[in-house]
């Protein structure tokens, strides 16, 4: 595996593939690595020739109060790991390579940004969209992956593709989990042995509405509370639970037979804000 640091460096590299006809997949991410990503690296490896991955930690992405100081890195260990996946090119870009001096061209993604943790996190999809849009131009890969597990961030994807013409296959991937059912995150390091218990009660909730709608329930205060009740009963503090259209994130009242469901919830243990989310649908 090579490692590269510079735009440069990474044209010259795609320069080759393309003179040698080999098709490429492309793993944007910001590093401290879970099964999660090689997961799609390794999916990467399925779709394509080459895999690229990359690791940059976007501030634009963060709010003023957030935790970009904190966020978690492990350079080398991540470098291993991606070698162990089997990427060939690793990426991992300064800030300020990504956004120069005078740099100011931002992509936005109207709808589909809305609500969720566009509105919990103003900016944030700002900041993702414009990452994303520079990393395909750059790459120009013929297939991206994106994890479930950040649903909302994978439907701005999708959309940014499509709307600019991009002409990448973006291929979302199920969320991978640990064996007690807890979302692989990054930010699953902050938590305390306490928080990590409770933490189990986002998967748990939405498990049990999931179960619930296979057996015939339809509204979605009712599947909403099943969720809300395990927060609660974990003393997870809610940020949202929203039963959305799994393509155009609308909120949904009911559920319908014809109608693709996500049921999506963000919540704070202590001061670690995590995401999780599952496909729902009438049994």
């Amino acid at each position: 595996m090579k490692t590269v640091t510079t735009p440069e460096e990474v044209r010259a590299f795609t320069a080759a593939l393309a003179r040698e006809g080999k098709r490429l997949a492309l793993v944007p991410t910001m590093g401290f690595l879970h099964e999660g990503h090689l997961s799609l690296m390794r999916e990467g490896g399925r779709r394509a020739d080459v895999v690229a991955a990359t690791i940059f930690v976007n501030p634009a992405q963060f709010g003023p109060t957030e935790d970009l100081a904190r966020y978690p890195r492990d350079p080398e260990g991540d470098a291993k790991k991606c070698a162990s996946a089997g990427v060939a090119l690793l990426y991992t870009p300064e800030p300020a390579i990504v956004y120069p001096p005078g740099y100011q061209t931002w992509v936005t993604v109207d709808e589909v940004s809305k609500g969720l943790c566009g509105d919990r996190r103003p900016g944030h999809f700002r900041g993702v969209a414009t990452v994303v849009t520079k990393l395909l131009a750059l790459f120009r890969p013929q297939v991206a992956l994106f994890g479930e597990k950040d649903f909302q961030q994978l439907q701005v994807i999708r959309r940014l593709t499509a709307d600019l013409e991009l002409g990448v296959e973006i291929a979302g991937q199920p969320t991978i989990r640990e064996t007690d059912g807890l979302a692989m995150s990054s930010r699953n390091a902050y938590l305390s042995p306490d928080e990590r218990r409770r933490a189990l009660a986002l998967s748990q909730g939405l498990f049990e509405a999931q179960a619930a709608a296979k057996a015939g329930e339809t509204k979605a205060a009712v599947l909403l509370a099943r969720v809300r009740a395990r927060l609660a009963q974990a003393e997870v503090r809610e940020d949202y639970v929203e039963l959305r259209h799994a393509e155009t994130l609308a909120p949904l009242e009911v559920l319908a037979p014809t109608v693709p469901g996500r049921l999506l919830v963000a919540g704070f243990l202590g001061k670690t804000r995590l995401i999780d989310n599952v496909a729902i649908a009438l049994g």
